[in-house]
C-alpha cells in the first residue's frame, strides 16, 4: 500500500498533468542587488503572473510599530514617482491585468495576473513603487483611517478573529506572533512618517524579496526585463533577524472572550508546534487532515455527528518560526462551551493514546496528493506554491520532495507528534461566548 501511495503521489504531482512542473523547469537567477527571480515557463494559456514575496510580516515589527507590514499592503497602491494615486490599478487594468495582495505574520505578497505581452508594463509598475513609493502625509492619514476601520469591523464581524487574536496573545508571551497582523489600535494611531519611510526602505529592498513569474514567458525575456527594471534598484542593509524565541510553555493557559453578539459559543485549542521547515511538519499536516478534514475526520465523527458542535476545523499555518496548531469548534445549540472543549480534548487525547488506523493515514495522504495536483495544475498555483516552499521550507526544491516525505509518514509518527505537541501543558484554550464568564 505504501509503495502504491508513494508512486501515485510522485506520478500525479510531477507527471499527471500536461501542465505540471518538474524541478528542472524552475529556472532561477539572482540580480546583482540580491533580488532572487524564479521563472516557470507554461504556455497552456497566453497569460502570466508575477508573485512578489517580501520578507516583511508582523513578526518583523516591534511594539509601537505593529501593523506596518499590513499597512504597506495599502500604501503600495497609492502612488509612486511615475504613477500617481490609483494609477497602478488603472494602468494594469488597461493592459488587461489584475492584482491582489496579502499579509501574513511572516510575509507580504503581491500578486499580478496579466496577458503575457503586458509583462514589461508590470515590471515598470512594480519597479516604480519599489524604488519610488510616495509616502504622502494626506494619503497616510486617509489609509490610517481605512485600516483602523478595517480592524474594528473585522473584530466585530468575525468571531474567528475576535477569538484567534486573544488566543495568540495568550499562547505567545514573547514572540511577535503574539500580536495581530493588522496591528494594535494604539500603534496604528501613532505611526510616524519616519516609521513608514524606514520600514519601506528596509523591507522593500530588492535583497529582501523573492519574485516568481509563471506563464507564457521565457527565462530570457524575464531576465532581460528584470535586469532593466529591477536590477538598478539599490540593495539595502539586510533587516535585523528576529531573535526572540518563545519560551517553552509549561502549563495550560486559558482565555475567555465575551462578545454579546455571538449566537453560539466558539472553542479554540492552540498547541505550540515547530516552524514549517521542521521534519515533523509532514506528520503534523497529516494529523491535521485526519482530525478535521472531511466528514470522516475524527472531530467531525466524534463531535459534529454527535451534535456537540455544528462545525469543526483546524488551522496549521506555514510559519518561519514555531507557531501554533489550532482546532476550532462551534457549539451546537444548547451545548455549553466547556462541554465542547472537553469533547475536543477527548478526541485529541484518543489519538495520543490509541493512534490512528492505516486506512485513516492512507486517506489523508491521498487528500494531500490531490491538493498538490490542484495547486500545481495552474500558473497561479505554481507561483504561489513554488514561492512558498522557497521561503517557508528554505528551498523551492523541497516541493518536489514533499510527496515522498508525506508517503514516509507512519502511523507511529502520527501518534508520536500527537503525544509530543498535542498535550495539556502545551495547550492554550480559548472560549468565545455571549455569556459573562462566572467562574
Amino acid at each position: 500500500m505504501k509503495s502504491l501511495v508513494k508512486a501515485a503521489l510522485l506520478g500525479l504531482l510531477l507527471f499527471g498533468s500536461a501542465h505540471a512542473v518538474t524541478v528542472d523547469q524552475v529556472k532561477t537567477f539572482t540580480l546583482e542587488n540580491g533580488m532572487k527571480i524564479m521563472v516557470i515557463e507554461d504556455n497552456s494559456i497566453p497569460n502570466a503572473n508575477m508573485y512578489l514575496f517580501w520578507k516583511a510580516g508582523s513578526r518583523n515589527e516591534a511594539p509601537g510599530i505593529t501593523g506596518l507590514s499590513h499597512f504597506f499592503e495599502h500604501m503600495m497602491f497609492n502612488g509612486s514617482k511615475n504613477y500617481g494615486p490609483k494609477m497602478f490599478d488603472r494602468t494594469m487594468e488597461a493592459a488587461g491585468g489584475a492584482n491582489n495582495a496579502y499579509t501574513t505574520p511572516d510575509l507580504t505578497v503581491y500578486t499580478n495576473w496579466f496577458p503575457a505581452e503586458a509583462m514589461e508594463t508590470i515590471f515598470k509598475l512594480e519597479a516604480d513603487r519599489i524604488q519610488y513609493l510616495e509616502i504622502d502625509p494626506e494619503v497616510v492619514e486617509s489609509e490610517r483611517g481605512v485600516v483602523t476601520s478595517e480592524r474594528s469591523t473585522g473584530l466585530e464581524n468575525s468571531n474567528f478573529r475576535a477569538l484567534y487574536y486573544q488566543v495568540m496573545g495568550t499562547a505567545f508571551l514573547a514572540h511577535p506572533y503574539s500580536w495581530p497582523v493588522i496591528g494594535h489600535e494604539s500603534d496604528i494611531a501613532a505611526w510616524s512618517l519616519q516609521d513608514l519611510k524606514d520600514f519601506h526602505k528596509t523591507y522593500y529592498a530588492p535583497n529582501n524579496a523573492v519574485v516568481v513569474i509563471a506563464g507564457a514567458v521565457t527565462e530570457a525575456q524575464v531576465r532581460e526585463l528584470a535586469k532593466k527594471y529591477f536590477e538598478p534598484i539599490p540593495a539595502q542593509a539586510p533587516p535585523k533577524e528576529v531573535r526572540t524565541v518563545e519560551p517553552l510553555q509549561q502549563g495550560e493557559r486559558s482565555v475567555y472572550v465575551h462578545k454579546p453578539s455571538v449566537s453560539l459559543p466558539w472553542v479554540m485549542l492552540a498547541y505550540h508546534v515547530p516552524a514549517t521547515k521542521h521534519k515533523d511538519f509532514y506528520a503534523l499536516d497529516l494529523l491535521q487532515t485526519i482530525l478535521t478534514q472531511g466528514n470522516s475526520s475524527r472531530l467531525h465523527q466524534g463531535i459534529v455527528e454527535k451534535q456537540t458542535a455544528v462545525q469543526v476545523d483546524g488551522y496549521l499555518p506555514n510559519s518561519l518560526d514555531p507557531s501554533v496548531y489550532s482546532l476550532i469548534g462551534i457549539a451546537a445549540p444548547g451545548v455549553e462551551p466547556t462541554a465542547l472543549r472537553d469533547a475536543m480534548i477527548s478526541e485529541v487525547n484518543r489519538v495520543s493514546a490509541q493512534g490512528v488506523t492505516t486506512e485513516e493515514l492512507e486517506k489523508a495522504k491521498n487528500m494531500k496528493l490531490m491538493e498538490f495536483y490542484q495547486a500545481m495544475s495552474t500558473i497561479n498555483g505554481k507561483s504561489n506554491t513554488v514561492g512558498s516552499y522557497e521561503l517557508y521550507f528554505g528551498d523551492y526544491k523541497k516541493l518536489f520532495e514533499a510527496p515522498e516525505r508525506y508517503s514516509e509518514v507512519t502511523i507511529e509518527d502520527i501518534q508520536r507528534v500527537a503525544q509530543v505537541y498535542l498535550k495539556k501543558s502545551n495547550r492554550t484554550v480559548g472560549i468565545l461566548s455571549s455569556k459573562e464568564d462566572k467562574d
